[in-house]
């Protein structure tokens, strides 16, 4: 890759920064407090950037985020990998990360590794900050031992000297500057450290491993970051996308960037405009040597957050994950989709159901399966229906689930003719469920994964299941199981009692947009 000077990077790179104003946050309105103090002989990464990215206080910051991911939707997404979210003042893209954030809620992650563009530093290498723990208002986080092992492995290298442009909010910002010459990557640099707060407050616990990128391979990055991946770690890569254009323009730019990224296509990325691409790009290749895919949940730019158009930058969150192995072929699908659709529009207008020719479909689909039919109308629940157990063919199953999920649900009124366009319909084929078992709710909590099993709950002679994709609307375990027990007619808690058995089972989920 090309050497970019330390100005050629800086004129490409710093409009993410508070003296640009799509990108400043609050003003500073004091010294960050952490809750959770450093021990006095740790080396600390300080923050930079509180009070001017996202507010400096503890209480102020914690409501902020809280706001945030309360408003933020839920996205239903299994075994996640990776995710690519903005890096600009809360006040403009924290909307956007807190959709990207909230996917983590629940999840068992112990690692957080943290790729981050180089705003201000000009350095051939990718960065890890000589420190033990890394500091924000909310506390302080350790840094992974997973950290010094990527040192070993180039362009990976220990918080290097190197030419540093210090950023004109630099006098602003919550720490002493070093002595000039000091500067490293990690001096001021927000693109990590706006990331980590979001983390604090979504993941219970965690080790971080902050990288700032600088003029490096991403290629080589992704290779030596996938020799410390395990099913508990994560990947963000942290970039904003175009900047400075006009909405209109923005807005074309970008859809064409979020396209690149979403279809993995790393030679189209190279020539898309974001601030944070080779961050990007080393996620997208990460992705492509571990088979991962992604799914785009959110983007806007500064103009639909402020409503000044003229001049704006983009926001996108994108999710990574590994897929299932798909046992219903992509034909299947569609016919699956095809043949809900239709009998949606039949029983809402009182029509007779849709025929199923003989040799119309693949033996596959004349398999006793048992299969949920889901339909959301504008994001909202609208009905759904299943089986548990296999009960008939899974053609036959799709057709008779989306006419009870359409007519039946006890929840809502029928589906109205008007109302077939508007909603969305998801099936979930299901593997028949296996007992899990538990000596004490202790265990059960610890042997529930969330996001992936779908969970049969039985207290006595009641009953009731949540399919897999609830966890996205009720990320804790506990919590989970409360409301499972109340669907089931029993009281919140009565899950933890002598008389409760459970069994899990995993489904195969598609929907009409793929």
């Amino acid at each position: 890759m090309a050497r970019i000077t330390l100005a050629a990077m800086l004129t490409w790179a710093c409009g993410c920064g508070p003296h640009a104003e799509p990108a400043l946050g609050n003003q500073p309105t004091g010294a960050a407090a952490p809750a959770k103090p450093p021990a006095p002989s740790q080396r600390v990464r300080a923050p930079a950037v509180a009070g001017l990215f996202y507010p400096a206080q503890e209480r102020v910051l914690s409501a902020t985020l809280d706001g945030l991911l309360e408003k933020a939707p839920s996205h239903y997404i299994p075994r996640l990998k990776g995710l690519v979210c903005p890096h600009a003042g809360y006040e403009f893209s924290g909307a956007t990360a807190a959709i990207a954030y909230k996917t983590l809620i629940g999840r068992p992650f112990e690692t957080v590794v943290v790729l981050g563009p180089s705003h201000y530093a000009a350095f051939g290498q990718a960065s890890v900050p000589n420190a033990e723990v890394y500091q924000t208002p909310l506390g302080s986080v350790s840094i992974s031992g997973k950290a010094s092992q990527l040192v070993k492995t180039a362009p990976f290298v220990l918080e290097p000297r190197c030419l540093v442009q210090r950023p004109g909010w630099w006098a602003q910002a919550p720490k002493p500057a070093p002595p000039l010459g000091e500067d490293t990557p990690e001096t001021w640099e927000h693109s990590v450290e706006v990331q980590v707060p979001f983390l604090q407050k979504t993941l219970k616990s965690f080790q971080l491993v902050p990288v700032v990128v600088g003029d490096a391979d991403p290629e080589q990055l992704a290779k030596a970051l996938a020799a410390i991946l395990d099913e508990r770690t994560v990947v963000v890569a942290s970039s904003d996308l175009s900047h400075y254009h006009t909405w209109a323009e923005a807005k074309a730019l970008d859809e064409q960037c979020v396209k690149a990224i979403c279809a993995l296509d790393t030679e189209a990325m190279k020539n898309r405009e974001a601030c944070g691409k080779l961050p990007v790009l080393a996620l997208m290749h990460l992705a492509r040597l571990k088979g991962w895919k992604t799914q785009l949940l959110d983007y806007r730019n500064s103009g639909d957050v402020t409503g000044e158009k003229d001049r704006v930058v983009g926001y996108a969150a994108v999710a990574f994950y590994e897929p299932v192995t798909e046992k219903v072929s992509a034909q299947d699908r569609q016919f699956l989709l095809k043949l809900a659709r239709r009998t949606l529009r039949c029983v809402a207008t009182n029509g007779p159901l849709p025929e199923i020719r003989n040799g119309e479909t693949s033996p596959s689909l004349s398999q006793t399966r048992a299969c949920f039919v889901t339909l959301t109308e504008d994001g909202t629940l609208r009905g759904c229906i299943g089986h548990i157990l296999p009960q008939e063919a899974l053609c036959r199953a799709v057709e008779d689930n989306t006419q009870s999920a359409a007519t039946r649900d006890p929840r809502f009124r029928p589906v109205e003719p008007a109302e077939v366009d508007r909603i969305k319909i998801e099936i979930s084929v299901l593997t028949e469920p296996e007992p899990l078992s538990f000596a004490s709710p202790d265990e059960l909590l610890s042997r529930l994964k969330p996001y992936e099993d779908g969970v049969v709950l039985r207290i006595g002679s009641q009953g009731a299941t949540y399919l897999p994709q609830v966890w996205a609307q009720i990320p804790d375990k506990v919590e989970f199981l409360n409301q499972l027990s109340q669907k089931a007619g029993c009281a919140p808690s009565a899950w933890r009692g002598k008389e409760t058995s459970l069994s899990i089972y995993h489904v195969e989920a598609f929907e009409e947009s793929e």
